[in-house]
C-alpha cells in the first residue's frame, strides 16, 4: 500500500535513555514529601534560592576544563559561542552566587531543589536527570553551622514519620592524621581513604587486603592492592580497630591513638563541639552517632563530614549526606569563604517513603467529584462547586462526554478520588444532594461480592438536604 503522503509519519513516544517521567501518583507524593522538607528547613531560617540549569562550562568545572571534561557533562556550544552545560549539583552554583553578590549577608543559610543533570551510564535506579535537595550555610567557620545542618537532617526525617535511621558523622581530619601517623605517603592518601570507605560494605578483610597485594573479588576479578608494607597496615589496623566503636568512646579511643597528630587532634575537637550542640539543641541521639570510618568527596570535604542510613532499608545506602567544605567558593573570589552543606536524593527517598509505607500513593488530588446527569443545570452543578472549592475542598467537575452516571462514578473509581455527588433532576428539585463514599464502596467490595450486602452497608452512599453537604464532606474528609 502506498503511503499517503499527506498524513504525517507517526512519532514513536519513547523517552530518551537515562531520562523518565514521573507519573501523577508518583508527582504527587513526591511533592507532598518536599512540602514536609521545606516545612523544616524555613522553621530554621533556611532561604530558597534557585540558580539556572545552564551555567557557563568554567563555572562548573574550573577555569582548566576542556573539551574532554565538557562532554562528561551535558555541555555544548550555545548561542555567541559560549561554552556551557547543564548544571550536576547545586553547591557550585551556590559558591558562584555568593561570590558574585558583593552586598549578600553571610552567613548565608539556603536551600535548593531542582532537577540536575549527569552523563553516567544508567542502571537501576540511576538516571541521566534526577531532582536533587540542598541545605548549605555559607561564610561561617562556627561549628554550630555543622550542628544546624545535623539537627536539620534529623528533624526532617521525623517529620516524615522515620522512626528508625541514624545520622553518622565523622571529621575529615581525622583521617588525613591517620595518614599522617601511619606514615603514608601523601600521595596514596586519597587511596588509603577510599579504601577504607569500603570498610561497611566489603569488610575488613577486603579493606587490609586492599592496602597490601590486592584480592580477587566475587567476580573472580582482581583488584590490585596499594602495596603498602605490614608495619603501616598495621598501623591503620589500630585506627580500624577503634573505629569499630561508636560515639564518645570512638572520641577518647581515637584521641589516645592520634592525639600527637595535630590535625587529628584538630577534628577530635571539632566533633565533640558538635556534639555538645546537639545536647544543647536536645537532638536525639538515638538518631545521631559518631562513626570514625566516614569518607565522603575526598577532592571536596575538608572538615565534618556526615551521611543518614535508614536502618529498616540499608540497601538503600545514604539518603541525605554532605559536610564542611572550606575551599569552593574561593575559586572565584581568591579568599576562603567557609561552608557546610547537605544533600539529600529525593528520587532514593521517596522510594524508601513508600516501601516503608509513610506515604501513600494516590491518583487523584481531588476530594470531591461533582457528577454531571443534567446538562441543562450545568450553571447549578458549576456554583456548587464554586461553593467547595472556596471552602477548601479540592473538587473537580465531570468534564467527560458521558451523561452516564455509572461511568462517572467508575472514573472517580479508577483515579482514586474519596467522594462524588449526584445531583439529577429529582434531587434539584427537593434540593437535595446524594454523597458516594467512593473509598468505603472501595473498602467493602474487597470484603463482599454480594451487591445488596455493598448497597446496604453503611455510609457508602447518603442522601441529604443540599445546606448539609458542606459539613459533611469537611468531617469525612477530617
Amino acid at each position: 500500500m502506498a503511503k499517503n503522503k499527506n498524513k504525517p509519519d507517526r512519532v514513536r513516544p519513547q523517552v530518551l535513555k537515562g531520562f523518565r517521567d514521573y507519573p501523577p501518583a508518583e508527582q504527587i507524593a513526591r511533592q507532598e514529601m518536599i512540602a514536609k522538607i521545606i516545612e523544616v528547613f524555613e522553621l530554621m531560617g533556611f532561604l530558597p534560592l534557585q540558580t539556572p540549569s545552564l551555567e557557563f562550562a568554567s563555572t562548573l568545572l574550573g577555569p582548566h576544563y576542556n573539551q574532554d571534561s565538557l562532554n562528561e557533562l551535558f555541555g555544548f556550544i550555545g548561542p555567541d559561542e559560549v561554552d556551557m552545560a547543564l548544571r550536576y549539583e547545586f553547591t557550585v552554583s551556590l559558591a558562584r552566587y555568593v561570590a558574585a553578590d558583593p552586598n549578600i549577608v553571610l552567613p548565608f543559610r539556603r536551600y535548593q531543589y531542582g532537577n540536575c543533570w549527569r552523563v553516567d551510564k544508567p542502571g537501576p535506579g540511576r538516571y541521566r536527570e534526577f531532582m536533587q535537595f540542598d541545605i548549605d550555610i555559607v561564610g561561617s567557620q562556627n561549628l554550630l553551622a555543622d550542628a544546624e545542618i545535623i539537627a536539620a537532617m534529623v528533624t526532617v526525617f521525623e517529620h516524615l514519620g522515620i522512626d528508625r535511621f541514624i545520622v553518622r558523622y565523622s571529621n575529615r581530619k581525622i583521617l588525613n592524621g591517620l595518614i599522617e601517623y601511619a606514615g603514608i605517603p601523601a600521595d596514596q592518601g586519597g587511596d588509603v581513604m577510599r579504601i577504607i570507605d569500603k570498610l561497611e560494605k566489603q569488610g575488613r578483610e577486603a579493606v587490609i587486603l586492599e592496602l597490601g597485594p590486592g584480592r580477587t573479588d566475587k567476580s573472580g576479578d582482581k583488584i590490585v592492592g596499594l602495596g603498602i608494607s605490614e608495619t603501616k597496615i598495621a598501623e591503620i589496623e589500630r585506627f580500624l580497630d577503634i573505629a569499630g566503636t561508636k560515639g564518645s568512646a570512638a572520641l577518647d579511643k581515637v584521641e589516645s591513638l592520634l592525639g600527637e597528630i595535630e590535625i587529628a587532634r584538630e577534628g577530635i575537637e571539632e566533633l565533640r563541639q558538635i556534639d555538645k550542640f546537639l545536647d544543647a539543641m536536645k537532638i536525639n541521639r538515638e538518631h545521631t552517632e559518631v562513626d570514625l570510618t566516614i569518607v565522603r568527596g575526598l577532592g571536596y570535604y575538608t572538615g565534618p563530614v556526615f551521611e543518614t542510613t535508614l536502618l529498616d532499608l540499608p540497601e538503600y545506602g545514604s539518603v541525605f549526606s554532605g559536610g564542611r567544605y572550606d575551599n569552593l567558593v574561593g575559586r572565584f573570589t581568591g579568599k576562603s569563604i567557609p561552608g557546610v552543606g547537605s544533600s539529600i536524593g529525593p528520587d532514593r527517598l521517596l522510594a524508601a517513603l513508600i516501601e516503608l509505607k509513610k506515604l501513600k500513593l494516590r491518583k487523584s488530588v481531588s476530594k470531591v467529584l461533582m457528577t454531571v446527569m443534567d446538562r441543562e443545570r450545568i450553571n447549578d452543578y458549576l456554583v456548587l462547586v464554586r461553593e467547595l472549592r472556596q471552602a477548601g475542598i479540592a473538587t473537580e467537575v465531570f468534564v467527560g462526554d458521558t451523561k452516564n452516571l455509572t461511568k462517572q462514578i467508575k472514573y472517580g473509581d479508577k483515579v482514586g478520588i474519596p467522594f462524588a455527588v449526584i445531583i439529577g433532576s429529582d434531587e434539584f428539585e427537593r434540593n437535595e444532594v446524594t454523597v458516594k463514599n467512593l473509598d468505603a464502596g472501595r473498602e467493602k467490595a474487597q470484603q463482599t461480592t454480594d451487591r445488596e450486602e455493598w448497597l446496604k452497608a453503611e455510609d457508602i452512599q447518603v442522601t441529604m438536604p443540599r445546606s448539609e453537604l458542606l459539613d459533611y464532606l469537611k468531617q469525612h474528609l477530617s
